[in-house]
């Protein structure tokens, strides 16, 4: 049980961090640098275009039977924004690992494309982990079509190896 000195003291501290954490907040002023404004443009097109086309992709293969999952990342602040689609292919053994193909804004690039695939371990493979950077495109010219192509490569190659 504390003593009420030591609730005293933690009270002191409580009550001194909020005000120094509302004191700098108060003095964050919001950056207008074309660094921040480009990041930003990425974020809303991974989240507009990116995003839907990923959320089909893994509706249609969870309604086969596969499991499939989406991470967003692009509202994080001081981060690139990322949005990954998660793949695990249904298998007769039931040992297949997850892929993720993953589009991330590169800042001299635009949006990068990279896919980890990874081959069942029934398969008699080493599984590895190895990050194939499968192409970019600059932000502006990101499309629906482009998305949908990577990513039926990507599931392609997923359901090749497994």
């Amino acid at each position: 049980m504390m003593t009420d000195k030591s609730m005293e003291q933690l009270r002191s501290l409580l009550k001194s961090y909020d005000e120094r954490a509302a004191k700098l907040q108060s003095d964050v002023k919001p950056t207008h640098d074309e660094g921040e404004r480009r990041r930003r443009a990425c974020g809303d097109r991974l989240r507009t275009v990116v995003r839907s086309v990923l959320d089909r992709f893994m509706d249609a293969l969870k309604n086969a039977g596969h499991d499939a999952a989406i991470e967003d990342e692009t509202a994080t602040a001081g981060a690139y924004p990322t949005v990954a689609l998660s793949f695990t292919p249904r298998t007769p053994t039931g040992t297949a690992l997850a892929s993720t193909l993953t589009f991330k804004c590169d800042p001299r690039r635009g949006v990068a494309v990279a896919r980890d695939i990874k081959p069942s371990p029934t398969k008699g493979r080493a599984v590895t982990s190895s990050t194939d950077r499968i192409g970019t495109m600059k932000v502006e010219a990101v499309s629906v079509e482009w998305v949908e192509t990577k990513t039926l490569s990507f599931i392609e190659a997923v359901l090749k190896v497994n």
